[in-house]
């Protein structure tokens, strides 16, 4: 089931058992959400780190944090970060796809809150990323949480 609040993932964070976010493959968290994720939940961006900087074979995988409550996963849903300063989109819908299936295997029947993954800052169309969500989280309890400040 996925249901739809208003707020900020962050503050709401406690309400889950697992929170999930997009990343590069640049281990930066230097915009959109993950600063925020990196200054709450250092263990997420340590995680981050101890992967290679600019691997594209993280594309469709994930790492998360042990020692949180909530989980922290970082899911590599995109190789770079400046794709719309030339017109196109940093998200891959393919490796999305991928991270929220190896998510879901990992953390089935947790409850799960994310934000709108990859339709800020990397680009992507909600509306494909809605879908995707669907199908990769079906028969989980998510909550997308739409940002406001």
């Amino acid at each position: 089931m996925i249901r739809y609040i208003d707020g900020n993932l962050l503050d709401d964070s406690h309400e889950f058992d697992v929170i999930g976010h997009g990343c590069n493959n640049f281990c930066t968290m230097g915009s959109g959400i993950a600063p925020q994720i990196k200054a709450k939940f250092p263990e997420a961006y340590e995680v981050d780190c101890a992967t290679i900087k600019g691997d594209r074979n993280k594309l469709g995988t994930i790492t998360h944090t042990v020692n949180t409550t909530p989980i922290v996963v970082n899911i590599y849903s995109q190789h770079g970060y400046n794709g719309r300063a030339h017109g196109e989109i940093d998200l891959d819908y393919n490796a999305l796809r991928l991270g929220l299936r190896a998510m879901k295997k990992k953390f089935s029947g947790k409850t799960f809150g994310l934000n709108r993954l990859g339709s800020g800052l990397a680009g992507g169309d909600w509306t494909i990323i809605e879908k995707i969500i669907e199908e990769e989280m079906m028969g989980e309890m998510v909550t997308i949480v739409n940002y406001v400040p």
